[in-house]
């Protein structure tokens, strides 16, 4: 079947719109590089827009009805957003389920220390990482530090271009040679991936003693007047090291967009943008953006917690709807894209890719039947039924989209959130955009994509099952 680069159907009003999109995910990017900065930027937004949060009204016990616009947080790292359609929600929602946390490094709980006159932080990476693909390069720390008195500091150091910047060193190539015999997973070891944060030793003019770990407690001395913390604070600390730099338009025409956190923010702005511009929706539309999707969807901000089914459970109460099985059939009636990134086809790996069945760069969103590895293991597998709804809606609105697998059957695979939402009953398919150097620091997508997928989202929010 032929594909259809999308730039060569745009006309000149469409590229501004791509481009101006484009700008404005770099932005959402640049402020959002962890969970928590994500939801606060999603938070301010939202409530501009008249979305209501939904502990108040539970406290209030306001009664939700049609038009109304509800939004909750957990634990600051996943958020979930209702607009309340005309129909009852026993008769399903419609979903678009995105993931905000990105591969990274976490800063462990105990990590500094002090090695041959250098003070570094220990990390253990998150997600699936060419650990590799992380030394030598210019590192920001983000995240939150919780004293215990409950103070909470925020981090944020490496952005600004008067901030220092973190690295992770890598033997010279002149005394490499034992290493580069290395396996590419072995070449660097999880535990070489610490971050090295200081080389001043600490200075006591009162003190003829030369001090023991002077490099660290300079550090410390640092922390301390910038943020009033000890070491045991770490303890109680969130602190992800990600790559230093703004998002970038890439390519001498601009069309790509190279940044970090593609996979997923990529498709959590597009569905966020998507919600907001839905008025009226015969069917009650959600868009739910979790975290720790790269690590299995685990812990309690991850999909596989109670927390959607019990914010969908308040929600039916105030709408006098409440009962198990009103819950279970609005769940079981409900639609939804499970909104996560495809490999794009890179052509200098080829051999990797059936490229008929293949992500390209700049022809649409992309629609996974399957995901899972080898023989679909671990995939939610969607049925033609919903496939075939979702090719009308897509073709009367004139939405460029592709269809994907995750590389040949037996070279590897990968999994989203979308059999977690299948468990429930509800159809369920994977959908995106195509991502080149997915999982890597820096990764890049089409601008085209991006506004193909966004019209994707909101067509599909509008339309699917009515």
């Amino acid at each position: 079947m032929e594909k259809k680069n999308v730039w060569t159907a745009y006309n000149k009003k469409e590229r501004k719109e791509a481009d101006a999109l484009g700008k404005a995910y770099c932005k959402f990017l640049d402020n959002g590089k962890t969970e928590r900065e994500c939801v606060d930027q999603i938070v301010n937004r939202i409530e501009k827009e008249g979305y209501l949060e939904l502990e108040e009204l539970i406290k209030e016990n306001r009664e939700v009805q049609a038009g109304d616009k509800v939004y909750s947080v957990c634990m600051n790292k996943s958020i979930v957003l209702f607009q309340i359609g005309k129909r009852s929600m026993t008769e399903g929602i419609n979903i678009l389920g995105a993931h905000i946390d990105s591969p990274r490094l976490d800063v462990k709980q105990n990590p500094l220390y002090e090695d041959g006159g250098i003070a570094y932080l220990d990390t253990h990476y998150y997600g699936g990482v060419k650990k590799y693909q992380w030394v030598t390069l210019p590192l920001a720390l983000h995240g939150v530090i919780v004293k215990k008195d409950g103070t909470t500091i925020e981090v944020n150091i490496g952005e600004d271009e008067d901030d220092p910047v973190f690295f992770v060193s890598d033997l010279l190539i002149h005394l490499a040679g034992e290493q580069l015999e290395k396996k590419a997973s072995k070449v660097i070891e999880g535990e070489a991936l610490d971050i090295v944060v200081g080389n001043m030793p600490y200075t006591d003019k009162d003190s003829e003693n030369e001090e023991k770990e002077a490099v660290k407690k300079n550090v410390l001395q640092i922390l301390k007047d910038m943020y009033d913390i000890e070491e045991e604070d770490f303890l109680s600390a969130e602190i992800e090291v990600v790559p230093s730099g703004k998002a970038r338009e890439a390519g001498f025409d601009r069309s790509l967009i190279l940044a970090y956190g593609h996979d997923d923010r990529v498709c959590a702005f597009t569905s966020l943008d998507a919600m907001l511009e839905v008025e009226n929706p015969e069917r009650t539309t959600c868009c739910i953006l979790v975290d720790k999707e790269e690590i299995g969807s685990v812990g309690a901000t991850g999909m596989q917690s109670r927390f959607f089914a019990n914010t969908i459970a308040e929600l039916l109460n105030l709408a006098s709807e409440y009962n198990e099985l009103n819950l279970r059939r609005c769940l079981a009636n409900s639609f939804m894209l499970s909104s996560d990134v495809s490999a794009a086809f890179d052509p200098s790996y080829a051999a990797s890719f059936d490229k008929k069945n293949a992500a390209f760069l700049g022809q649409g969103m992309v629609f996974n039947k399957f995901t899972g590895s080898r023989g679909k293991s671990g995939s939610n597998d969607a049925n033609a039924e919903y496939i075939a709804q979702i090719r009308k809606i897509m073709d009367e609105d004139n939405v460029i989209f592709q269809t994907a697998e995750l590389g040949k059957v037996d070279v590897g695979g990968g999994g989203t959130i979308a059999y977690i939402l299948a468990l429930y009953g509800m159809n369920v398919i994977d959908c995106g955009v195509a991502v080149l150097n997915m999982h890597a620091p820096w990764e890049a997508i089409s601008k085209a994509d991006l506004l193909e997928t966004k019209r994707g989202y909101k067509v599909f929010l509008e339309k699917i099952g009515l």
